[in-house]
């Protein structure tokens, strides 16, 4: 049995939690956490550069996706359009989500 003492061993950073606005809105009404996100994924890809093609891309293909869904009574979703909306959340859940830089 080995032992390791605690001089030897390096500290670690704690992470930093980071909650994304998926998780945040949770509870609110479906629509309107769709319409937070698709807001929030606009922001994020006014601000990516120009050769940031893939992230371009997933973002502006998840966009391109809930504006089917964002359609129609929002108020009175039928049961195939609010699955959709959740799905849609859920997979869009980590899109432009950042981390933030640790020190070493």
């Amino acid at each position: 049995m080995s032992t390791i003492k605690g001089s030897h061993l390096r500290k670690l950073h704690p992470v930093a939690y980071v909650e994304n606005s998926t998780d945040v809105t949770r509870g609110e009404p479906l629509p309107l956490r769709a319409q937070k996100r698709q807001a929030e994924l606009e922001t994020a890809l006014h601000e990516l550069p120009a050769d940031a093609r893939r992230a371009r891309n997933d973002i502006e293909l998840a966009l391109t996706s809930v504006d089917a869904l964002l359609t129609g009574n929002l108020e009175k979703l039928s049961a195939v359009t609010a699955a959709g909306l959740s799905r849609w959340l859920e997979q869009s859940k980590h899109l432009a989500e950042t981390t933030p830089a640790t020190r070493r």
